[in-house]
């Protein structure tokens, strides 16, 4: 039984029609990932089926009383409530029944408030009222939101918390069917195999958008893959569909290279013999292409590459020494000391679950939070740069042309575009205002934006958020040839291996000795 079904969607956005009459069906045993390269529209999917937008054409059908969970990163957190308030919202019908009751209680009740009363408590009863501490607890220790803390005001939740509690509110109102832009952004490896583990459980459909293809396989049934326009269903895991996908994709290929060959010649006669003796062919020929069923053509995507510049110093200079530092905003947030150093051209991962302080550590490295307490030093000879993971912009409406041209105003126009077009971003959306890109496009931006002045030190906390296999090739491939020292936060540890990283920081390890 299909709890969705998209019928004919179309779509253009800037110069590329991102679904030309595609279809697809959802059912209510799906657990189902969203595919394809950065850009090609996953992202503005989730957002037709939200109906944050309106399709072009096309009709989006759901089952009727169908509960919907959406990871809406916009969802508005009220000033003042904590973390345990807003998980507790998820149980909201529950926790207003239990306030009836006990205002029954209280006022002498009568027989019929005492049925009332009854009926309340069964209500709670059959919905394990009295073990949705024990519920709530479960899901925020398996997203690590215990290490925030419970007491936490959600207005001030970073943008990676901000995501995990709204996740975890989705999963602890159990709907029928859960959409997920992303949902592993934020998550170290601990959260994301729990995530998995919830997932594969989850006795609803899903559907999942993740560059994560790890995650992807170890929770999906079936796969809808977005390329050249259409929307194509596969049943079984990843590496599965990949196989299939590569069949397909060739096959497609060979019908199109035949198809245009067809309409080359098919122009030609017509051009030939159109006001000749056999003009009456040559029309028919031009009816006949007029109706033909053209292949969307496949996409030419660029491949990016990143390189980031390096101002030279002697490779055996001490860039970096941290000596008994602890860190935090208000209070530390581990009684351990961080002690460590870094030499010209040393290469550092930062590991630990999300919350326990790798972007705190950075952000105290750079100068941007007081420590509590220790120190640090860097060499006087130091350029730092810092890819910082929100994808957060002092103006929406400037194009990424403008954003990086004010942030290197000696560089001219021509070197702007041709730094941008190397991240594998094209003309269009170099001009396009930035909320239109995607959330890999918009990531591109930033990287490009280190592209520019000679570094010698950089500090990337989670770059790899939000790119496609691809890209996340290319950025590791710059990454690994960059001449200076980095120090790279990533939850995912397929990214980086030992033979270009020097040392690893656990701070997990660290806070447990």
């Amino acid at each position: 039984m299909s709890v969705l079904e998209v019928h004919n969607l179309t779509q253009q956005f800037l110069d590329k029609r991102l679904y030309d009459d595609a279809s697809l069906q959802v059912n209510k045993e799906d657990h189902l990932g969203i595919t394809g390269q950065n850009g090609v529209g996953k992202s503005t999917f989730i957002k037709i089926l939200t109906g944050q937008i309106e399709p072009d054409e096309g009709k989006i059908t759901w089952q009727k009383h169908l509960t919907i969970g959406y990871l809406d990163q916009q969802a508005r957190l009220v000033e003042g409530m904590t973390v345990k308030e807003y998980l507790q919202t998820a149980f909201s019908n529950l926790y207003e029944a239990n306030d009836k009751l006990t205002e029954i209680y209280m006022n002498e009740p009568d027989e019929d408030d005492l049925e009332k009363a009854g009926k309340l408590q069964e209500i709670l009863d059959a919905n394990d009222f009295y073990e949705l501490d024990t519920k709530i607890e479960q899901v925020a220790t398996g997203l690590g939101l215990d290490a925030i803390g419970y007491d936490h005001d959600v207005s001030k939740l970073s943008g990676g918390q901000r995501s995990k509690i709204i996740l975890a509110k989705i999963l602890l109102e159990k709907p029928d069917m859960i959409l997920l832009d992303e949902p592993t952004n934020y998550l170290d490896t601990n959260h994301i195999e729990w995530l998995s583990e919830y997932l594969n459980n989850f006795e609803g459909a899903f559907i999942v958008i993740s560059h994560d293809y790890n995650f992807l396989d170890k929770i999906v049934n079936c796969v809808a893959d977005i390329e050249f326009g259409k929307i194509t269903k596969y049943t079984g895991n990843l590496k599965q569909v990949q196989k299939q996908k590569s069949a397909n994709k060739e096959t497609y290929m060979k019908a199109y290279v035949k198809q245009q060959e067809k309409i080359a010649k098919t122009k030609a006669y017509i051009r030939k013999f159109k006001a000749g003796t056999r003009s009456k062919s040559a029309k028919s020929r031009e009816k006949q292409l007029a109706h033909m069923d053209v292949l969307t053509p496949p996409g030419n995507k660029k491949i990016g590459s990143f390189g980031f510049p390096y101002s030279e110093i002697p490779s055996s200079r001490m860039i970096l020494e941290v000596n008994d530092l602890q860190i935090g905003y208000d209070k530390a947030l581990f009684e351990q000391k961080l002690n460590f150093s870094i030499v010209s051209g040393e290469k550092m991962v930062i590991k630990g679950f999300n919350g326990i302080g790798k972007s705190t550590l950075i952000k105290t490295l750079l100068g941007m939070i007081k420590p509590i307490n220790g120190n640090f030093d860097f060499s006087e000879v130091v350029k730092i740069g810092y890819f910082k993971q929100d994808l957060v912009w002092n103006n929406n409406m400037e194009t990424p042309f403008q954003i990086v041209s004010r942030d290197h105003p000696d560089k001219d126009g021509k070197e702007v575009r041709r730094v941008l077009a190397r991240t594998g971003l094209t003309n269009q959306q170099i001009m396009s205002n930035i909320r239109s890109l995607s959330g890999g496009e918009q990531t591109k931006v930033k990287l490009a934006d280190l592209m520019f002045d000679p570094t010698n030190f950089l500090f990337m906390d989670e770059p790899t958020n939000h790119l496609d296999d691809e890209s996340k090739a290319a950025l590791r491939k710059g990454l690994r040839n960059y001449d200076g020292s980095m120090i790279l936060v990533t939850h995912e540890e397929d990214f980086y291996s030992s033979d270009w990283i020097d040392k690893v920081l656990d701070i997990e390890e660290i806070k447990k000795n």
